[in-house]
């Protein structure tokens, strides 16, 4: 088990205001790592901060817009000023507008390019610039099942940023490994967070429509990723880099015509 051990180690994670984001930090420091915590909600921030330290961990939160990249600056001045390095980046965070394509503004394609993707690279460059100095660290981002296959219902410009972070892990991993530097990408499929529990209360129907394509039967919950994020951020992965992990519940694995097995079948 001292393979998952990330005692002393420091890790920063965006989005850690709640979902995915909140996972992966409570998880890193469940496994003994100090976390600054990064997001726009401060009061999230406040709630994850307060729960990492119960477990006797330091949480550092930092509030800011990933999208202006001012602001990402000085995110890292606060990590060196108050760590001195980085071990772990988790580049969960992202926003995007989402309308049908022949009528989406320009704007919104812009504005979502910039969050799922110049922040994140911009994200990613910090971090590795300071994990190269020290020859080693793990960058983990977050992109989604629609950066390899459609979701429709508006969603292009989501999907068009999603295939732009996989790409970008993949190029990363490529330049940085030889410098102990390792860039993978985690692929969820549907996880409820607030924003999805949202969608699914409009639309009585879209959580049936989701569960059809999930053999597992289920939704994700943001725990889910926890230990997938420890595994990547520790030393039981250390020669994986330019991984694209899905995090779905088999939901790429089924083909479009496909159907799952009744669970009174699955038992058998």
């Amino acid at each position: 088990m001292n393979l998952f051990d990330m005692t002393g180690r420091v890790g920063v994670v965006t989005g850690a205001a709640q979902g995915m984001g909140k996972a992966m930090a409570t998880a890193w420091a469940e496994a003994g790592a100090d976390v600054v915590i990064v997001d726009r909600n401060a009061g999230g921030l406040a709630a994850t901060a307060a729960d990492i330290a119960a477990l006797g961990r330091r949480a550092l939160p930092f509030t800011c817009d990933l999208a202006d990249l001012a602001q990402v600056d000085r995110l890292w001045a606060t990590v060196d000023a108050e760590f001195g390095r980085v071990d772990c980046l988790g580049n969960v965070a992202g926003d995007a507008k989402a309308g049908p394509p022949e009528t989406a503004t320009i704007e919104d394609l812009q504005f979502t390019l910039q969050c799922l993707v110049v922040s994140k690279f911009f994200m990613c460059q910090h971090a590795g610039k300071r994990m190269l100095a020290r020859g080693r660290g793990s960058i983990i981002n977050i992109g989604s099942l629609a950066s390899v296959s459609a979701l429709g219902r508006g969603h292009a410009f989501y999907s068009m940023g999603m295939g732009a972070v996989v790409q970008m892990t993949r190029e990363l991993s490529t330049e940085w490994a030889s410098g102990g530097v390792r860039v993978n990408a985690i692929l969820p499929a549907q996880v409820v967070n607030p924003g999805l529990q949202a969608r699914m209360d409009a639309d009585p129907a879209l959580r049936d429509r989701f569960l059809m394509g999930i053999p597992a039967g289920r939704l994700g919950h943001p725990s889910d990723i926890k230990g997938l994020s420890i595994f990547l951020a520790s030393d039981a992965s250390p020669w994986i880099t330019g991984a694209i992990i899905p995090m779905d519940g088999g939901n790429l694995a089924m083909n479009g015509g496909g159907s799952v097995r009744p669970p009174q079948l699955a038992r058998v």
